[in-house]
């Protein structure tokens, strides 16, 4: 069995940081939305667990 923690945590900062108490009033508000959080997720929100570092700032120091 695999554990599958990383996509129920990603899962969880999705819901509570964008989603919770929020109305979309079509699909395509809905997608837009998630387009613009996997931006922010990436790019600009901070990760305690990367040096509070973003994931783009991560990888790139990495590469």
């Amino acid at each position: 069995m695999t554990d599958n923690a990383h996509m129920e945590s990603w899962n969880k900062s999705l819901k509570s940081d964008m989603y919770h108490r929020r109305e979309f009033s079509s699909d395509r508000e809905l997608y837009r939305a998630i387009k613009a959080y996997v931006y922010f997720y990436n790019n600009e929100r901070l990760h305690s667990s990367l040096g509070y570092r973003t994931p783009s700032e991560y990888v790139a120091q990495c590469s």
